[in-house]
């Protein structure tokens, strides 16, 4: 790969996989998002990048053939998510794989990166990813591979798992890529994104939920509340199946903190404070995904709550970047 590493991102986001890109010595051409909010984020931090406001489904990537180094992008997510119906790619949201394999097509980019939720590798049986595997390889145009990274092996302190989808044209003859290796020993836990974290806006629980979360153990959830309060937290959740272990879940500062959501205090995935009764704040959620702390965002509360709860771990992506230029 050349020295001048040079890449275009749909469905930027806020910006964590660009940023880590950019931390790995990649250079952004243009940044595409449909999200005003997003935009606004992405045009703070990155004044000097040019940033389009647009659905991608509008992009023209012709102009960009055989110019582009790499062509990424977190194409959203939800249609595959196991949280959510699974409707896969006849979901509009599962549709835009659909239009980023047009991209590729319009692009022809030497290397492209498609991140996903570990629900995509068994959707519809696994069929769904082989699919858009194939269809990406461009009749053996690209070689294509994929797996699954943790965030917690490469210094991000939370279990996130993605899919890593990549794919490089076949006649450049480029190495093979490798995913990065996560990093052996003791991985990063809550407690080092908490330490020193800026103080932030941040939800708050109502009196109510208050003191039944005080009632929560550090690392607890809600089978640690007494069998009254569980009916009366639970409801009709108390007998329904699966396990509801993300229910008035208390986070511990010694564990990698849990996935995070695009909300702190959602009754199932609950992401508690380990020792205060609080949800976590924005600026915890930025550490958790390895934002840096001078990274601003725009909008309001819920926005950056949910700008940040559905970014790409700067770290993580950081890391694949480094593996990207080899």
């Amino acid at each position: 790969m050349s020295e001048s590493l040079q890449f275009i991102e749909v469905c930027s986001g806020t910006g964590g996989l660009s940023k880590g890109l950019m931390n790995a010595g990649w250079t952004p051409i243009l940044l595409i998002e449909n999200d005003k909010t997003c935009i606004d984020t992405l045009k703070k931090n990155h004044p000097d990048v040019k940033v389009f406001h647009m659905d991608m489904t509008k992009f023209d990537g012709k102009p960009y053939q055989d110019q582009v180094d790499l062509l990424c992008g977190g194409v959203p997510c939800q249609a595959f998510s196991t949280a959510g119906q699974r409707e896969g790619l006849k979901d509009p949201r599962g549709a835009l794989m659909l239009d980023f394999i047009r991209l590729v097509k319009e692009i022809r980019p030497k290397r492209f990166l498609l991140e996903n939720v570990k629900g995509l590798t068994n959707h519809d049986n696994g069929t769904t990813l082989q699919r858009i595997k194939q269809e990406l390889s461009m009749n053996n145009l690209y070689s294509v591979k994929h797996q699954i990274l943790n965030a917690n092996g490469f210094n991000v302190p939370q279990k996130r798992e993605r899919v890593i989808i990549v794919g490089q044209l076949v006649s450049l003859n480029l190495p093979e890529f490798q995913y990065p290796t996560p990093f052996p020993g003791k991985k990063k836990v809550l407690r080092d994104a908490l330490s020193g974290c800026p103080p932030s806006i941040g939800k708050q629980y109502t009196e109510i939920k208050k003191a039944v979360m005080r009632q929560v153990p550090e690392g607890g959830c809600w089978v640690n509340l007494p069998p009254d309060v569980q009916a009366t937290y639970m409801g009709d959740s108390l007998h329904a199946g699966g396990g509801k272990r993300g229910m008035a879940r208390r986070l511990h500062r010694d564990q990698p903190c849990l996935t995070l959501t695009t909300s702190p205090d959602q009754k199932q995935t609950e992401r508690c404070h380990p020792v205060e009764t609080r949800p976590l704040t924005v600026r915890e959620y930025a550490r958790i995904q390895t934002f840096p702390d001078d990274y601003v965002f725009v909008g309001s509360m819920a926005q950056q709550y949910k700008q940040i709860g559905n970014a790409v771990p700067v770290e993580l992506a950081y890391h694949i970047g480094l593996a990207l230029k080899i």
